[in-house]
């Protein structure tokens, strides 16, 4: 197996940690599966380790000329600052400002930014684009949840966002751990052999 590491800055490895942890801790709360664990209760980690730690990774990565990362993650920082701040707002926490339709429409929004980075990270690895296409999906699914007031739906979306987060997280230790992040390729033929 390969062992070079498309994590492969400590930024971007910061940057990693920070998006798994977010995303797992927001997909769980989604998920319900931890009994009186709701999203409410990851607001505090989305908003200072998902919004301004990511945020200032992305920071980083563009003082380091890393376009790619710099975009990823100062955006989806901004997505989760956002998310946190204004988690009473979203019927997050108690005390619903907007509509359903409009918490929805958020999601559908930053759903798009996650789509435009899982087809910018094409080239910057398969764990990154997986990261962010679980990600984009997870996201779809809970706006649909909230347009159509289902909560199955909207749990569906927090095992996605689980996945996204674990797959996050993997990268960001597989770096730390030298651990391989590729599969090797076959050879095109089954009984193909190589002399030489």
């Amino acid at each position: 197996m390969d062992k070079d590491v498309s994590a492969g800055s400590t930024i971007t490895t910061l940057g990693l940690l920070a998006l798994g942890l977010t995303l797992l801790a927001f997909g769980l709360g989604h998920t319900e599966v931890i009994d009186g664990v709701t999203a409410a209760d990851a607001v505090g980690l989305a908003t200072y380790v998902g919004g301004v730690a990511l945020f200032v990774a992305g920071l980083f990565a563009f003082r380091d000329r890393d376009v790619s990362t710099g975009t990823a993650f100062a955006g989806l920082g901004a997505l989760w600052f956002t998310w946190g701040a204004t988690a009473a707002d979203w019927g997050v926490t108690a005390g619903t400002a907007v509509s359903d339709n409009a918490a929805g429409l958020f999601l559908l929004l930053f759903a798009l930014v996650a789509l435009s980075l899982t087809l910018g990270a094409a080239g910057g690895g398969v764990l990154a684009q997986a990261t962010y296409g679980l990600f984009c999906v997870a996201l779809v699914l809970l706006a649909v949840s909230r347009f159509g007031d289902s909560e199955a739906i909207g749990q569906v979306g927090g095992w996605f966002a689980v996945v996204a987060g674990a797959v996050a997280w993997y990268a960001a230790t597989a770096f730390l751990a030298h651990w391989p992040t590729a599969v090797p390729r076959r050879a095109a033929g089954r009984r193909m052999t190589v002399t030489g």
